[in-house]
């Protein structure tokens, strides 16, 4: 019995690098994937509500907020839709025969 667990401790040392973020040249974990647009998300809701602040004081131009308000909502469309998405497979695995 421990040497089946210490060889599965050492098969998985072995693929832990091959599962490791790749790193940039700086060496900080590089964007991909969901992590990128993620932060495209969080990036697109921020500018639209410093647009809406700047809209409500008198410091924005009415089209610049029509269009930072038009880029939110499709923002949040689209994760929904991701969501929703995510969800309905989640549903359909729960639904397989095991």
């Amino acid at each position: 019995m421990d040497a089946t667990s210490s060889l599965a401790a050492q098969a998985y040392a072995a693929t832990r690098p091959a599962t490791a973020p790749t790193p940039t040249p700086d060496g900080q974990a590089a964007d991909t994937g969901f992590a990128k647009l993620a932060t495209d998300f969080a990036r697109t809701m921020q500018q639209g509500e410093t647009t809406a602040k700047a809209g409500m004081t008198g410091g924005a131009d009415p089209l610049a907020l029509v269009q930072a308000l038009a880029q939110t909502e499709l923002a949040v469309e689209t994760a929904v839709a991701v969501r929703d998405k995510v969800v309905e497979a989640y549903q359909e695995i729960l639904r397989m025969p095991v």
